[in-house]
């Protein structure tokens, strides 16, 4: 669960060492402006970003259930953020697994992809379709009403 918050952590902390040159120059403002640009980097890398992720037995569960969509993802990935960004809305009726809190997920993701761990990986009436256009996935969420 760490890991995933390494890369915001990380973002916030470049934040306050880059705003910390304006604001002792005198220019706060130039260094909130600053600041403000990396704390919200960070809340586009984190998981808050993200609907609630699952495990991935409960995910194809539900799935093999409602016929939605199941999309494999790990924080920091900007593949993964720009899937979610622009699903917009509807990204919350995905089922979400965080392939870095699940090793089962990950299990998926491998054996779909030959070994590698890449994502997303969205998988669809049991296929996996790897990096898919947003498009095509909030088409096929469409289908599974």
């Amino acid at each position: 669960m760490t890991r995933a918050w390494i890369v915001p952590v990380s973002l916030v902390l470049c934040g306050s060492v880059v705003a910390a040159g304006p604001l002792s120059g005198g220019r706060p403002g130039v260094a909130a402006a600053l600041l403000l640009v990396f704390v919200l980097l960070a809340v586009v890398n984190s998981p808050l970003a993200f609907p609630r992720s699952i495990s991935a037995p409960e995910a194809q569960r539900r799935s093999a259930v409602d016929g939605r969509p199941v999309v494999f993802w790990r924080p920091g990935c900007t593949y993964c953020i720009r899937l979610r960004v622009r699903l917009g809305r509807s990204a919350r009726r995905l089922h979400w697994v965080d392939i870095w809190r699940d090793p089962d997920g990950a299990a998926v993701v491998r054996a779909a992809n030959g070994g590698d761990e890449t994502v997303p990986t969205v998988v669809v009436a049991g296929r996996p379709h790897v990096n898919p256009d947003p498009g095509w996935v909030r088409e096929q969420l469409s289908r599974s009403r």
